[in-house]
C-alpha cells in the first residue's frame, strides 16, 4: 500500500428531525389535543483511533463522511428515531485540522481516543409541546438544526521512540535494516527512501522499541527543499535522534559541516526539535584504517564541541549496531515517564 501522511477530508453530521404537527383522534377521546412528537437527533461524525491503520490512504478516494440524520416526529407523541454516529477509524499519530481556518482541532495518540469532528443537529418539536393553558390547540412546530459540516485536513506523523537523521545516502536505511525485520529500499544513489519507514528494533526477551526512518535530509530542507520537510514531522513524536553521519563521504565534504547542516535545519523547522535529545553515530567505520577509529571520530568531535553520547559502527558489516541498540533501549527505559 502506498504511504499516504496527508488528506484532506469532508465531515458532514446528520440533520435533526423536525417536529410533527398532529392531533389525537380516536374513539370516545373528544378533543383529543396535540399530540404531535419531537424529531430525532442527528448523528455526529467522530475519528477514533485504529491501531490496524499505518497510513492515510483509505482517504485518497473516499473523501466525504456523513452522519445519518434525524428521523422526523409522529403522531401519539413519538419521537423520531435518532440519526447513527459515524466513526472514522485513523491511524494512530494523526493530527485533525479545520482545513478552512487552519484551527487544530485535536491528536489521536492513544487506545480508546475518540475525537468530535461534527456535532449532529438537535431535534426540532411537535405540536404538544407548545400547548397551553392559553394555546389548546397549537399547530406550530419547529425543524431539527442543521449538522454542522468541515472540511478537515489530516496530518499523520509515525509514532516512535527512535529516529533517524542524516544527509541522504548516509546509511539509516542500512541501518534500519540491520537492527530490525524492516526491508526498506536501499541503493547507492540519494533519496532512495521516498517515505518514514518504521521498524520494531528487538533487544531481548519483552524488550523492544520502534525505530524509523525519515528521507535524507540537505541543506534548505525546512524551506521546501528534497523532500525532508515534508516527512520532518514524523520524528517530532520520537523521544530519542539518532543522527547519522558518514564518516568518509564519497563527495569529501567535511562531516563536521554535515552535522552542523542538520542541526541547523532542525532548528528551523522546529526549535523544540532541535532540542530534543539526539546521539551522533559515525557510520561507515569499515572504511578507515584499523585502530584510527577512534582518532578520527574523536577529532570531529572535538571540532562540533558534541556534549553528548557518540558511537561508531558500520551499519553494513553489523559492527557496534548491537551496542547502539542496548545503549538506546536503556536510555529509553529511563526516560520511559516522559510523554512524546
Amino acid at each position: 500500500m502506498k504511504f499516504v501522511d496527508e488528506a484532506t477530508v469532508r465531515v458532514e453530521a446528520g440533520n435533526g428531525g423536525r417536529g410533527h404537527v398532529s392531533f389525537l383522534r380516536e374513539m370516545k377521546v373528544p378533543f383529543g389535543g396535540p399530540d404531535g412528537g419531537d424529531g430525532g437527533d442527528g448523528g455526529s461524525v467522530h475519528a477514533v483511533t485504529d491501531f490496524n491503520l499505518n497510513t492515510l490512504a483509505d482517504f485518497r478516494f473516499n473523501r466525504v463522511f456523513r452522519a445519518e440524520s434525524g428521523a422526523p416526529g409522529r403522531r401519539k407523541n413519538c419521537h423520531g428515531a435518532k440519526g447513527a454516529n459515524l466513526e472514522i477509524g485513523l491511524p494512530p499519530g494523526t493530527r485533525v485540522f479545520d482545513a478552512d481556518t487552519g484551527e487544530g482541532m485535536g491528536e489521536l495518540t492513544r487506545r480508546h481516543c475518540r475525537l468530535l469532528l461534527a456535532q449532529g443537529g438537535w431535534h426540532g418539536l411537535g405540536n404538544a409541546r407548545f400547548k397551553s393553558s392559553t394555546n389548546r390547540a397549537p399547530r406550530q412546530s419547529t425543524p431539527g438544526t442543521a449538522g454542522e459540516q468541515r472540511n478537515l485536513r489530516l496530518e499523520l506523523s509515525l509514532l516512535a521512540d527512535v529516529g533517524l537523521l542524516g544527509l541522504p545516502n548516509a546509511g539509516k536505511s542500512t541501518l534500519l535494516a540491520a537492527v530490525s525485520a524492516a526491508r526498506p529500499k536501499i541503493a547507492d544513489y540519494p533519496f532512495t527512501t521516498l517515505c518514514p519507514q518504521p521498524g520494531v528494533v528487538s533487544v531481548g526477551p519483552l524488550k523492544s522499541f520502534v525505530m524509523v526512518d525519515i528521507p535524507g535530509l540537505i541543506a534548505g530542507a525546512s524551506q521546501g527543499a528534497g523532500l525532508g520537510i515534508r516527512f520532518l514531522k514524523h520524528v517530532q513524536r520520537t523521544r530519542l535522534l539518532l543522527h547519522l553521519v558518514d564518516v568518509s563521504p564519497p563527495d569529501g565534504s567535511d562531516v563536521a559541516a554535515n552535522v552542523r547542516t542538520i542541526r541547523r535545519e532542525l532548528k528551523a523547522f522546529d526549535a523544540s526539535l532541535a532540542r530534543r535529545p539526539q546521539w551522533l553515530v559515525f557510520n561507515k567505520v569499515d572504511v578507515l584504517a584499523p585502530g584510527t577509529v577512534r582518532t578520527v571520530c574523536g577529532k570531529i568531535v572535538k571540532r562540533l564541541r558534541w556534549k553528548g553520547p557518540w558511537f561508531a559502527i558500520s551499519a553494513a558489516a553489523h559492527d557496534g549496531t548491537e551496542a547502539l541498540c542496548r545503549a538506546a533501549m536503556q536510555w529509553l527505559e529511563a526516560h520511559s515517564v516522559e510523554t512524546r
